[in-house]
């Protein structure tokens, strides 16, 4: 799988939609950096002899990934086989820049068999969390209707001002990872949007503290693996 090939067609076509990339790291890093752009200014053109071509890419990037090439680096049930230098050039396909435009990031581990086995665990059904999706949806639609935008994810910094406000408890923690982490502007609007969405998703106005320690959260990964 080594060098898979993303074209700019697949990208295109995700537009509006999802584009979907397992196992990251067996792309060329060069691909995966490409994404940059596309990213950002939400097009991407392709440029020939003869002609130039934009094409519109608006998509929400999905991808999965092994910490590791054995996959167990940092398991808490097995021990990784790879060793440092295999660890660190597999990781190193993945660019601070492109974990810079990933808002959530996830770490997923093993499943005991304690778990599965376990009829106490109470878990939210896929019925229950549309709802609430929808729900939150209905709310940035209706929050919006005047911006010619649908989403947080499409908030300008002007209207993250005006619907990310945050009490002075949550400024406090939001400096305070700021600074502990190291972490960029970029990273620190997206902790805004992703932080205003888990509030809609909470039905709440107001985003609380739980909403920013969430998303918060969600930055800790790349500091974890690639620092």
């Amino acid at each position: 799988m080594e060098g898979l090939f993303l074209s700019h067609g697949e990208i295109s076509l995700a537009h509006h939609g999802v584009l979907f990339l397992d196992e990251l790291p067996e792309f060329n890093k060069s691909v995966i950096d490409v994404l940059r752009g596309p990213l950002e200014e939400k097009f991407v053109t392709i440029n020939r002899l003869n002609a130039s071509i934009t094409y519109p890419c608006n998509f929400m990037l999905v991808a999965s990934m092994n910490p590791c090439p054995c996959g167990y680096y940092g398991s808490k049930i097995r021990d990784c086989t790879c060793s440092e230098k295999q660890i660190k050039r597999y990781l190193s396909k993945i660019s601070g820049p492109i974990l810079d435009r990933i808002d959530i990031q996830v770490e997923v581990q093993g499943v005991t068999y304690q778990k599965l086995n376990s009829s106490a665990t109470k878990i939210e059904t896929s019925s229950k969390i549309r709802c609430r999706v929808n729900n939150a949806r209905k709310l940035q639609i209706k929050r919006y209707k005047n911006y010619g935008i649908y989403s947080n994810s499409e908030l300008t910094p002007m209207l993250i001002d005006k619907y990310c406000n945050l009490s002075s408890n949550c400024k406090n923690i939001l400096q305070s990872a700021f600074e502990k982490l190291g972490l960029s502007a970029r990273a620190y609007t997206r902790i805004l949007k992703v932080a205003r969405t888990i509030a809609d998703l909470d039905n709440s106005e107001e985003i609380k503290i739980q909403h920013i320690s969430e998303a918060i959260q969600y930055r800790n990964l790349d500091r974890k693996y690639w620092n």
